[in-house]
């Protein structure tokens, strides 16, 4: 009997994972449009915005800065001028950037002060990210699903690799090893403990890589819009609690989260990766915009796109 009941189980495992994977294969012709969209915008708007490095294509002259070798000069441009100039070459270096995102259940969550869940948000900002970093040279791989690719159809790509993965998905990123100067991105809704956040930031920061955290939030999660008897369902635990007057919680809810995202910001901190607010009622090109802007910089900055409009 109790064999019977293990082999129900695991049937009833199967069954949601295949009604989950057809719930997101019917919503992912509207995502890859939509990621299509936000990187051609984000790519119109990077026009023309490179940056100076190792590479062969000229960019432009600057201005030559006491304590430079003097093999900098470019004699002929300084020839012209009473200024000495420099020949600075556009940056060409290509390098990876691994994408995790959060697909566990609490990712599916969304209220009725936004269209988007949580997933659905989180896969445009990374087909769209994916898209732009492509573009631009760059290459993207999935931790613990696929290698870094270049492939010039990395969203469908990206798409099809999630899709057909059956594993069970957890609320934080696998154990990997990111390579020295390579970058990570992770988009999750965070609602983990803080010191198994603290160890896995840890162990991905431990070789130099770069990475940039990103909390997506439904806006229901930020303002508590609740009141009355409300009975709330924990999504991944099935674990439920009644409040008979819920907006009595508001307050203690409030600092709740406002705690536990001081707490992740200071993880962040101490890993030297950014912190990103994300609302999923805000749009994804702002946060898009900022998430690129910061890659390769080697500035860690804290940016809350959930208090500025899209």
């Amino acid at each position: 009997m109790p064999e019977l009941r293990r082999d129900d189980s695991q049937n009833e495992a199967v069954n949601a994972a295949v009604g989950k994977s057809r719930k997101l294969a019917a919503r992912l012709p509207r995502l890859i449009l939509e990621a299509r969209r936000v990187a051609a915008t984000v790519i119109h708007g990077l026009h023309g915005r490179r940056r100076a490095g190792s590479g062969e294509n000229f960019w432009q002259y600057r201005h030559f800065t006491n304590g430079e070798p003097s093999s900098n000069v470019d004699w002929r441009r300084s020839a012209r001028d009473d200024q000495l100039y420099v020949r600075e070459r556009e940056w060409e270096s290509s390098h990876t950037v691994w994408l995790w995102i959060d697909r566990s259940a609490s990712m599916d969550f969304n209220s009725h002060l936004t269209e988007w869940s949580k997933l659905d948000r989180s896969l445009v900002v990374a087909f769209a990210l994916a898209e732009v970093l492509v573009q631009g040279g760059e290459r993207v791989g999935i931790p613990g699903l696929m290698r870094p690719t270049a492939n010039r159809n990395i969203i469908e790509t990206l798409a099809r690799v999630i899709l057909h993965d059956a594993s069970e998905q957890p609320s934080l990123p696998p154990n990997f090893a990111p390579a020295p100067f390579s970058e990570v991105v992770l988009l999750s809704d965070l609602w983990s403990p803080i010191p198994e956040l603290q160890g896995i930031l840890a162990q991905l920061a431990a070789n130099g890589a770069r990475g940039h955290v990103v909390q997506i939030v439904d806006p229901a999660e930020e303002t508590f819009p609740y009141s009355g008897r409300v009975e709330f369902v924990e999504s991944e635990s099935r674990g439920t609690i009644t409040a008979g007057r819920a907006e009595k919680w508001r307050a203690d809810y409030q600092a709740i989260v406002a705690n536990h995202r001081a707490a992740l910001r200071a993880a962040t901190d101490n890993a030297g990766w950014s912190f990103t607010v994300h609302r999923t009622d805000r749009g994804p090109t702002e946060l898009l915009f900022a998430i690129h802007g910061r890659m390769g910089a080697g500035v860690h900055e804290v940016f809350n796109t959930a208090s500025k409009p899209a």
